[in-house]
């Protein structure tokens, strides 16, 4: 397949209707969610999990004690965003009585895909040493990859992966070898082996409960890299009707969707 070929398969905002509205309107919603939270001194923003700049995570907490932890990875294919544009996202697991932890992490060129598996590792481990309890993850696009090589074997400190309870790759990135022959390897920099070494597709998964997530209108290569992952690890495989890439998640900004309801209660696949 040409690079072209693949450029296209993985365009996501070049097939959803007022594409460049997106970004702007989860900023603002995500800023607004966060004033709430600091009226009502429920959020701690900019927790170091690690030494660089980026290395920070917003920690949301419910009203009472929290049940336990879910953190949420954010997307944009290793390039893009940071924790700012995803608070609201919040909202529904807040709401259910959990605990929030969304990190930034460095990007891509700066650092290598296996070095953003490494910053998430320390993230979710920090913020597991800080909320007790069952820990939820989920993640949407890259951050789906990231949360699902967290369920991999080997990589959560045991004490911590012990405290897994679900965890939910929306839209994941399951198998990064066809992104070898896209233009956006020239910033990812993977060779065979990086795409090979973190692929959770190609990986054993823990004994967790675990459901893919996809909206039924994604690109097709998102509808298959779901349906890999889901193949590979016989787990869970949700396609959610009348949702695209940029869409999808929607459903956690409501402690009442089928999304917030799912990944609070597990596995339903």
């Amino acid at each position: 397949m040409s690079q072209n070929t693949l450029d296209d398969a993985y365009a996501n905002g070049a097939y959803i209707p007022n594409a460049a509205e997106y970004p702007r309107r989860w900023l603002q919603a995500a800023d607004d969610f966060r004033t709430s939270l600091r009226a009502e001194g429920r959020i701690s923003e900019d927790v170091p999990y690690g030494e660089g700049a980026r290395e920070v995570f917003d920690l949301m907490r419910p009203e009472g004690r929290p049940k336990g932890l879910c953190v949420f990875v954010h997307g944009g294919y290793w390039l893009k965003f940071d924790k700012s544009y995803w608070s609201h996202l919040a909202e529904g697991p807040l709401a259910a009585g959990w605990a929030v932890a969304m990190p930034s992490y460095d990007l891509c060129p700066d650092v290598r895909i296996k070095e953003i598996t490494r910053q998430i590792t320390l993230a979710v481990t920090e913020a597991a040493a800080q909320i007790e309890g069952p820990i939820l993850l989920a993640g949407h696009s890259a951050g789906g990859h990231l949360v699902a090589r967290m369920v991999c074997e080997n990589v959560l400190p045991t004490n911590v992966a012990s405290r897994l309870k679900h965890v939910v790759p929306i839209s994941p990135l399951s198998d990064l070898r066809p992104l070898l022959q896209t233009s956006m390897n020239e910033d990812f920099g993977l060779t065979l082996e990086d795409a090979e070494q973190e692929s959770p597709r190609l990986k054993t998964c823990l004994k967790v409960p675990v459901t893919v997530w996809v909206g039924e209108e994604e690109r097709p290569a998102f509808l298959d890299q779901a349906q890999w992952l889901a193949e590979a690890w016989e787990c869970g495989h949700v396609v959610e009707q009348g949702k695209h890439h940029f869409d999808v998640i929607d459903g956690l900004a409501s402690a009442n969707s089928l999304l917030t309801q799912m990944l609070i209660g597990g596995d339903i696949a």
